[in-house]
């Protein structure tokens, strides 16, 4: 990014603790990170290493114990549940590991959902298009159970971005695909930042972080390196390449 690029996401000093079983769990330890409009993340780390809480707090699911955290410029430190619930559906896309579609409903009816719960009377023609963009144009008419793991996937990521979110949040989104599907899925979330969207993924497989341009390295709630990813490391990994 140079140093013209605006600012997407801020956060400083964030604090993040716990109380299980009589233990206090500090799943933030004074975390501070900017990453600017248009970037593709990797946050990576161990399970316990703090990235899912910190995802969790980008994505206004949660909110810190202390700290500041500035979204677009906002600060949205301490808004309400309900202000929290606002940005997330105008400016935020999420994309999950299990997918998280409706079982009963057609690909493109998981897709229309957000923009129902918006009120929006365009649903129909963006649903399409998004699954159009994702390349499942022709699958709009099944259900999931009917659908690859991968097609499951592009289906998640068209409904993330069918409200035309500036941010998309990817928790371990090829966690439960095999390495080729996988390979597809990341290539279609470059597509989605080429386009100009900032995208963070949240992945403990240093191999997924090569397919983004910087990596924050996060371990027991602390960033341990945040560094840009070099270009050449991911071509040297494919068959192709040796």
């Amino acid at each position: 990014m140079t140093p013209q690029t605006p600012v997407m996401l801020q956060v400083r000093n964030l604090i993040k603790h716990y109380h299980l079983g009589g233990q206090t769990v500090r799943a933030l330890d004074d975390v501070s990170l900017t990453i600017h409009e248009g970037e593709m993340v990797a946050l990576r780390g161990p399970s316990g290493s703090g990235k899912s809480t910190l995802m969790n707090i980008l994505g206004c699911l949660d909110r810190p114990d202390s700290g500041y955290y500035e979204l677009a410029g906002q600060d949205v430190s301490k808004l309400s549940n309900n202000k929290l619930a606002d940005i997330r559906n105008v400016r935020i896309g999420f994309v999950f590991q299990n997918f998280n579609l409706l079982a009963r409903a057609t690909a493109l009816d998981n897709v229309e959902l957000p923009l129902h719960y918006a009120g929006r009377r365009d649903a129909r023609v963006k649903a399409l298009k998004a699954l159009e963009m994702v390349g499942l144009a022709d699958r709009h008419h099944h259900r999931p159970n009917q659908l690859s793991g991968g097609q499951r996937q592009r289906v998640a990521i068209a409904r993330a971005v069918v409200h035309e979110p500036a941010i998309l949040l990817a928790d371990e989104p090829t966690g439960a695909l095999d390495s080729h599907t996988g390979e597809e899925i990341l290539d279609l979330f470059k597509t989605l930042n080429d386009q100009g969207r900032t995208i963070i993924i949240v992945t403990h497989d240093p191999n997924v972080a090569l397919h983004c341009k910087r990596e924050v390295v996060l371990h027991d709630g602390k960033i341990l390196a945040d560094k840009p990813v070099d270009p050449n490391a991911l071509a040297n990994l494919k068959p192709e390449a040796v």
